[in-house]
């Protein structure tokens, strides 16, 4: 990550393990080193006791230790105004996340958030079992605005991934002030991702939503992946209906809230 030498840039790098971090079961031996090579500031992060050490080599990352036992639950959709179909998701396979992740997530996207302005992030997972666990947020450098976010640099995301050996099992952003739903800019970046990994997830998080915190959704298989793959236009637009009535994405049932997780949080802005 390269970064302006400024000292209020250095600052900002030494907050961003505070905001990640938890605060249980989590305690920091020491920055190890924090010095210049060529215009590039390290951090490298040493953990202890049962925690693994980390050296990040593009960016600032953390790892959280999960707590012991905690019990897996099933995400249920039943609150929701997209749609919802059973027989899809027999056919997928499940993904697992930590719920903390997505807290994490919410903390760092606090100033573009106060700013009504949306905040991005690239979900990776391991495939186990045929069960994906998704272990990696990556946060890229973006452009965003009070409906829209743009990520930048992918080729930073691409890289992350290919040394994990990750799947790009879905993406998570904020609507600052409204509510968790799928727009169509929304349906045209989750076809992008469910194209390549069908049990591919959108994680909408919506700070002011007073009828549930996220959402986690999908194209349906039924129609949504068809109308999207030939639609050709951009920026906000409507799509048309489904001559069956059913909706263009739904809630996931395919997904499960995994307290055990231990997950990476990338931060390249």
């Amino acid at each position: 990550m390269i970064l302006d030498q400024r000292s209020s840039h250095v600052q900002r790098i030494f907050q961003i393990p505070e905001i990640i971090l938890p605060s249980h079961d989590v305690c920091v031996k020491q920055y190890s080193r924090a010095q210049n090579q060529d215009s590039r500031i390290i951090i490298e992060i040493e953990e202890v006791d049962n925690m693994v050490t980390y050296f990040p080599s593009l960016a600032i990352s953390c790892t959280e230790i999960a707590p012991h036992a905690a019990q897996v639950s099933h995400v249920s959709g039943a609150n929701s105004k997209a749609g919802h179909s059973e027989s899809a998701s027999n056919a997928l396979r499940d993904v697992h996340i930590s719920a903390q992740l997505m807290e994490n997530f919410l903390q760092l996207a606090r100033d573009n958030t106060d700013k009504d302005l949306e905040t991005c992030g690239v979900l990776g997972a391991f495939l186990k079992e045929e069960i994906f666990y998704a272990t990696t947020l990556i946060v890229p450098k973006q452009e965003s605005t009070c409906n829209s976010c743009q990520a930048l640099s992918e080729e930073e995301i691409f890289a992350i991934q290919n040394e994990r050996s990750l799947f790009p099992v879905g993406w998570i952003h904020t609507h600052p002030s409204q509510r968790c739903f799928m727009s169509s800019i929304d349906l045209h970046t989750q076809y992008s991702y469910q194209v390549m990994v069908p049990e591919a997830i959108a994680i909408v998080v919506g700070p002011t939503d007073n009828t549930r915190s996220y959402g986690i959704f999908r194209l349906s298989d039924s129609g949504g992946m068809s109308i999207l793959k030939e639609c050709e236009e951009k920026g906000f637009h409507p799509h048309k209906e489904l001559s069956s009535g059913d909706a263009l994405y739904e809630d996931c049932s395919h997904v499960y809230i995994n307290p055990n997780l231990r997950f990476e949080i990338f931060d390249l802005r």
